[in-house]
This record gives C-alpha cells, structure tokens and sequence, in this order.
C-alpha cells in the first residue's frame, strides 16, 4: 500500500477570506485568546488569594503532576524555567508519590473533568496534608477531589482542550510565584501574547507573518525541533505537541547535545538543510524525505551565545528561532519568551493544519507515487 502525504495550499494562507472559511472550527480565533486566558487566570487567582493562601515558607518540595494533553508540555517548561536557582525540589509525575506529605506543594493542570486517577491522585495528596493548586474544570471528579482542601484555577476563556497551554502555563508561574521559588511577569506574558497574536493575524502576509513563515518553512518536511537550552527544549515538545494536534505532522524533539549523540541524523539533517547539488545521488541524502532542522533558543547570555555559535557551525543550514532577538528589548523574562514561542508554534501548526487540509483546509491527502 503506497504511503498517504498531504498537498499544501500555500496559497490559502495569503488569502484571508479563504483562510477564514477554512478555518470552520474557529481555532485561529481560539489561539489568539492567549493573553485572555493568562489575564483571566491573574484575576481567578487573586479573587481566590492564590498568594496569601501560598504564603507558606518554603516548601519541602514542589510536585508537578502531568497528564495527557497540554500539562505534559507545562510541566515540562515550569521545571525548566525553575531549574537554574530553584531552592527546593521539583519533581515531575504522573501521579503523587508515596512520600507526599504536609511540607509538599502539588500542582496539576488538567482540561478532562472526570479523569479519575488524577482525582484518586489529589485526593490522597490533600488527605496526606499537602497544598493542592488545581488548574482545571470547575465540575466532575478531579475538582470534586479539591473541593474544600485545595485551591482550583477553573477557565474563564472557553477554548479546546488542544490549546489550554497559556492557561495552564500561567496557573504554574503565578503558583511558583506565591511559592517565592520562581519570578515571573505574568502580566508581561498576556501583553506579549496579546503582540504576538498580532503580529500572526491572519490578514497579515506570510512574508509579515512569522506564524505562516514558519509553517511554511515546515510544510512538507520532518520537523527536527532541537533546542539549544532546557527552556527551549521544553517548549520544542509543546510545539511538537501542536503539530501532531492540528497538522499530523511528526517530530523530532531534542536538546542539541543529544541530537549530536544521534550522528545518523544529524547528518541526514546537514545534507537535509544544505545547498543540493543537482548532480548528487539523492539516496544520500535520505531520497524523498526532506527534513527541516529548527534551533530554538530562549535564554540570553554567554552560554546561550556559545550553544548558538557551535550549532550554527555544526550545522549550518539549520534555521534558528531566537525570541530574544525579536522581543528581548521588550522583556529580559525568559518566562515570557518561552510562552510567545510556544504561541507562534500553536499559530503556525493551525495555519499548517488548515494549508494541508489535516483541520478541512483546501489541502488534500493523496497517496505518494500517484
């Protein structure tokens, strides 16, 4: 049976009207409700006095608890923003250890109501002593489990599942900040978000536009995400996250040291992003698979200039995505450049998605050979 590709309609995303009746599920609207969901996170938690009720001396640990969807990739980022100067533990799991107790802060981020074994979860955590932050519905099982012990950030701004990441993010950096071990302009973030929505307007041509930029530079390759620092890594896998959601596309999602450890594809994304020669076997350089190497950055600083030097000198066709050089004078918080990156990924992989037809856009499924 031959293999299934998708046929992109670039020209659907530098025509507005088209784009917009492809776009039947609303998600271009949806993600450009980030800052909204930030700004309506501050307020929920300073209605419910998330900082007082925080105000707790430093914690014994603080536990991040993922789940399927978007908390995998916050939990991820939060531990990746904390790990430089964080003064007490973070652990990532899937459910409370067994040594969770009264000194302990868990916080869990979740957009399924009746998702049992994370209620089972901060039911035990809350019967054991320990602070519960919730980021999640107001209604089912998982804030039944909460319910008078512990402290639940329900939506305000109703978006899909897919696209709960600027909720969920806000949520862990405003309890990090009540906690004392993490400062983060969550204000900040919303403007920026807010910016970022719209200069990725859809009204706005791709070569204006860096959201239909990049899912351009991303149509019809393998996607190799390699982030050349922990933050950048972390948001690679969100972004990995949005393109298997709206655009079916599979990625590679790696630190870049570790995408050195793999040298058969790292060599294959070398002759991948370099200038073709015309004459060349094209089995030597994969055949019909064509890759596209993204080096994103977040943190500034001379490690971060070094990490940026050496890739760009191991591999010098790769494209790098560093926000620092668009926003950095705007803000000096890595928090905040983290977040507009994983935004411009979401709006990319929603533009891609509706291009290439994987979300009812004009693009079409076609079976290779054909």
């Amino acid at each position: 049976m031959a293999p299934v590709q998708m046929v992109l309609d670039d020209s659907l995303l530098d025509d507005p009207a088209r784009l917009a009746d492809a776009d039947a599920a609303g998600l271009l609207r949806a993600v450009a409700m980030a800052g909204a969901q930030v700004r309506a996170t501050i307020e929920t938690a300073t209605e419910l006095g998330l900082s007082d009720r925080l105000d707790l001396g430093r914690p014994r640990s603080l536990v991040l608890l993922v789940r399927p969807g978007v908390s995998q990739a916050v939990a991820g980022l939060l531990a990746a923003l904390l790990a430089p100067g964080c003064p007490v533990p973070v652990v990532i799991a899937e459910a409370v250890p067994g040594w969770i107790g009264a000194l302990d802060v868990v916080f869990a981020h979740t957009d399924d109501p009746g998702d049992r074994e994370l209620a089972a979860s901060l039911e035990r955590a809350s019967r054991y002593g320990a602070t519960v932050v919730l980021s999640g519905p107001a209604e089912g099982p998982v804030a039944a489990s909460v319910a008078g012990k512990g402290l639940l950030l329900p939506p305000r701004v109703p978006v899909p599942p897919e696209l709960a990441f600027p909720r969920g993010l806000a949520a862990g950096l405003l309890t990090a900040g009540a906690l004392g071990v993490l400062t983060a302009d969550v204000a900040a973030l919303a403007d920026q978000l807010d910016a970022e929505a719209e200069r990725d307007h859809l009204t706005r041509d791709s070569f204006a536009n860096p959201a239909k930029a990049l899912a351009l530079r991303v149509a019809e390759h393998i996607p190799l995400l390699w982030g050349l620092d922990p933050v950048a890594t972390a948001v690679a896998a969100h972004a990995a996250y949005a393109f298997g959601a709206h655009a079916a596309t599979v990625c590679d999602v790696s630190d870049y040291r570790q995408a050195l450890a793999k040298p058969a594809l790292h060599r294959a994304a070398v002759l991948s992003s370099g200038a073709r020669d015309i004459f060349a076997d094209p089995d030597e350089a994969g055949g019909d698979v064509r890759m596209r190497a993204l080096l994103l950055s977040v943190r500034t600083g001379p490690a971060a200039d070094a990490a940026r030097f050496e890739a760009a000198e191991r591999l010098p066709g790769g494209d790098p995505i560093a926000l620092a050089d668009e926003i950095g004078e705007v803000t000096p918080d890595e928090a905040v450049r983290a977040g507009v990156l994983a935004l411009r990924f979401e709006l990319a992989a929603v533009y891609l998605g509706l291009a290439a037809g994987s979300m009812g856009g004009t693009g079409q499924y076609l079976s290779a050979g054909r």
